[in-house]
């Protein structure tokens, strides 16, 4: 094709994408959690996700520590976050199998309260959302699991860059929690938090057992 025609061809496609009021990005694909718990501190957050791994997290500030055990509220967290492409991809192959969230995913059964989780699914042909505290499927059930577990990666980052700047020495405790939290899969995609692990394995301000745990935690990989 010439140079005048291939910009023809380029100004017509441009046109036709203007005419709709629509970009590239605008179709892409989202899949989004809602968590809700009264209980739990934070009672509230929302995760997003592109297929390409990278999304965003949002979650209500914690309630003030009351039990003597805890050393600050937790923050309030509002940023972009990036998982890895193969965890992203489980997620979007699970909401195709269940076609785009549009089928009922609430058991009904009198199973003790979890928490309220809303999936949804939004791209250029489908879309659809469902709202559970259990569902009897065990796929859908474990990738609220799984997401709550990412969640769970992502607040303790926050809590561990506010330890940093104002508790140094409660890294200590929190870092152990992580490394066990991990281990028994309640913390997922530790690659999410990667930059403050990185911070706290440099810093030879903060005791050697957190720059050890945050090393191994590093050398994980994601998950």
């Amino acid at each position: 094709m010439k140079a005048p025609m291939r910009a023809l061809a380029l100004l017509v496609a441009l046109l036709a994408v203007a005419a709709h009021g629509q970009t590239p990005a605008a179709s892409e694909a989202v899949f989004q959690m809602d968590y809700s718990n009264p209980g739990l501190s934070p009672s509230q957050w929302t995760l997003t996700l592109r297929p390409d791994g990278s999304g965003h997290f949002r979650s209500a500030m914690g309630k003030p520590p009351g039990n003597g055990t805890e050393t600050m509220a937790q923050p309030a967290v509002d940023r972009d976050i990036q998982l890895s492409v193969a965890y992203a991809g489980r997620v979007f192959e699970v909401a195709g199998r269940h076609q785009w969230f549009n089928d009922p995913c609430e058991s009904h059964l009198k199973v003790a309260f979890q928490g309220w989780k809303t999936l949804s699914y939004s791209g250029p042909q489908e879309h659809g959302s469902c709202t559970f505290n259990y569902s009897k499927d065990k796929e859908i059930e474990a990738l609220g699991n799984s997401l709550e577990g990412v969640a769970e990666t992502i607040l303790t980052g926050a809590r561990l860059e506010l330890l940093l700047e104002h508790d140094p020495l409660g890294l200590d405790a929190e870092m152990q929690s992580l490394s066990e939290a991990t281990k028994e899969g309640r913390a997922r995609q530790i690659g999410v938090i990667r930059g403050i692990l990185e911070r706290l394995a440099e810093n030879d301000s903060v005791l050697e057992r957190v720059r050890k745990r945050a090393r191994l935690l590093l050398a994980q990989g994601p998950t």
